[in-house]
Order: C-alpha cells, then structure tokens, then sequence
C-alpha cells in the first residue's frame, strides 16, 4: 500500500504541475482580481466589471483579427494605424449638422451604417493588400506589415489634415454614433448592457464559429502548425493567408470605429500602439507566438487580464510605472508557459 501511494504522488504532482501550465493564464486572472479585490472591495461591484468589459469591448474585436494571424503565424504591425484610419473616416462623416468645424460642412446627415461600411472596407482593403504581399510576393509578414503600418499612417494624416480646417481633432459626433459607443440596453443601473459590448460578444461568437467549426479555421491552425504540410493536404495557403488578414482588416476597421463613438471623437494619432496592446492580450491569453495554437476563450481573457491591470490598478491608486512593470512581468510570464508547452509536445 506504502509503495502505491508512493507511486500515485508523483503522478498527482505532475496533473498537477500539467493543469498548472494548461490553465495558468485563468489562474493569473482571477488571482489579479482578488489582490485587487483584498486592497479595495469595493472594486468587485457591477458597475466596475461593466466599465471594464466596456474598455474591453474595441480591444477584444481588435484582438480577434490579431489572434488568427498569429495563429497562421504571422503579424499584422498594421492593425494599431488602421483602428486610427477607420476612427477618422467615421467620426468624420458622422459630425452633427450644427458643429462650427464640420470636415464636410455641406454633407447630408447619413444612415449611421454607411460611414461605419466605409471605415471597415477601407481596412478590408489593406489587409487584403497585407495579405497579398504576404502570401504571393511571399514578403516576411512584419517587413510587410511594418511599411504598411507607415503608409496607412501617412494616408490618414492626409485626410485629416484636409480642407477647410485641416489637423483639427474631429468633434461633435452626431448622437446617434456616441450612442453607439457609450449607451445601453435595459435600464439604467445594475442591468443596463453597453452596445458596445453586446457588439463584441457577437463578434466573439462568430469567431469562435469560424475558428472551431469551420473549414477556415482548421485551416489557418493547419498554416500556423506547418504551412508546408497544410499545402500538401491540399490548404489552399495562399488564399487562405489573404483572407485571414483581409477579415483582421475588417475587425481593426470595426474597432476603431466604435473606439471613436466610445471616445467621443477621432484623430490621425488613433490607435496609436494597439497593435502592442492585441499581441501581447493575444499572447498572454494563450496564442503560441510560433503559431498553429490559440483559442478564441484565452484571446477574450488575454484582453480582460490588461483591463483589470489598467483600470483595477488605476482603482487602488497604483503608479502607472509600476503598471507597465506588471504588464511587463505578465507578457514575459505568459511567452514563458507558451514555450514550455511547446517544448513538452515535441
């Protein structure tokens, strides 16, 4: 009996030690929220997890575009310049009829879904382009996402430094589009949910549809596992390169037209570093930064984990220094269980 209970010891501390790595990225998370929770309870109300899943909401759509790239093993340096491009083409098309510095002062007032079209197809169409180097002109995805990362930059201080006023933050959102980013459903109180994060939920959904049970998402984990085998199983790679960045686009398009209906305006220095903010959410919430690993559920908690640190560490008066440190310290932490995993599955 003696020598079998010494046998089962081990093996517990190893399902231990396994579960450990398998879940370590929750574990961070609901630990994050108690320390937070011992040094101000009043931290754990509904009304602080709401404004967080609200801070969350544009970050977790951008994430979503973020985390298929990755998962095919690429990068998209891009993605914070094209939250900046979608927030300055909507907000700019989407100013009230009675602000003095509208940048289309003879513009009709329009359907509220035609600028938020336009946003998105303008950062469809330089993911496409993104995926298009990097899958036909076969260009390293963070030399091809790095100068475009400049360009689409420089086509947004273009337009917005466009007549008649020209590098003037862009104001006086029409109501319906800040509704968009800061109302909500029900009532106003415990049960009121923000639009903004019933938005995010639905795009959630439809991600983790097309990750799990779609030909499209065993597809970019078949690239990101090994692009050479998933072609000769008969993935069409370079399509299926060109759609994942074009459907990424689209996401940072969404994101950071609701970032400027959540912020109350827009300018051509948006979405300045989001792309940091989606990797390292991205990374952290379990996506192998060598790709063919990623779930849609550690994406979301990724994203959630940088929330609670920004705004719950906000909440205990905690020096912004000492955030960036736990920020640092969590990214090293989370690339460090990544690689561990990957060693033990060879």
């Amino acid at each position: 009996m003696a020598a079998k209970a010494q046998e089962q010891s081990p093996n517990r501390l190893k399902k231990a030690q396994d579960f450990g790595v398998q879940y370590a990225i929750y574990l961070v998370f609901v630990v994050l929220i108690l320390v937070i929770a011992v040094k101000e309870p009043a931290f754990l109300s509904l009304n602080n997890f709401r404004n967080i899943l609200t801070m969350s909401a544009t970050r977790i759509i951008i994430a979503m575009g973020m985390g298929a790239i990755l998962i095919t093993g690429g990068v998209d340096l891009s993605a914070g310049r094209q939250v900046g491009l979608a927030a300055v083409l909507s907000a700019s098309m989407l100013q009230n009829l009675d602000y003095p510095r509208r940048m289309y002062p003879d513009m009709p007032i329009l359907p509220l879904l035609i600028p938020i079209l336009v946003a998105m197809l303008a950062c469809g169409i330089f993911g496409f382009l993104n995926g298009f180097f990097i899958a036909k002109l076969k260009l390293p995805a963070f030399i091809a996402t790095l100068g475009s990362m400049v360009a689409v930059y420089g086509v947004n201080s273009l337009y917005f430094d466009r007549p008649p006023y020209g590098a003037q933050p862009i104001g006086g959102l029409d109501r319906r589009f800040s509704t968009l980013g800061s109302g909500y459903i029900g009532v106003n109180g415990l049960y009121s949910i923000p639009y903004i994060v019933i938005i995010a939920v639905v795009i959630t959904l439809i991600t983790y549809v097309l990750f799990n049970k779609t030909t499209y998402g065993k597809n970019i984990y078949a690239i990101g596992g090994n692009a050479e085998a998933a072609k000769v199983s008969g993935v069409n790679v370079n399509r299926t390169l060109i759609l994942v960045y074009t459907i990424a686009g689209v996401l940072f398009g969404l994101g950071g037209t609701l970032e400027a209906a959540r912020t109350g305006g827009a300018t051509n220095n948006y979405g300045n570093g989001y792309e940091l903010d989606a990797i390292a959410a991205c990374v952290v919430g379990g996506v192998s930064n060598l790709g063919g690993i990623g779930t849609v559920p550690g994406i979301v908690i990724g994203v959630l984990i940088f929330s609670v640190i920004n705004y719950g560490l906000t909440f205990i008066n905690m020096s912004p220094y000492w955030q960036q440190i736990v920020k640092g310290a969590i990214i090293i932490a989370a690339v460090a269980l990544d690689i561990r995993k990957y060693l033990k599955k060879r």
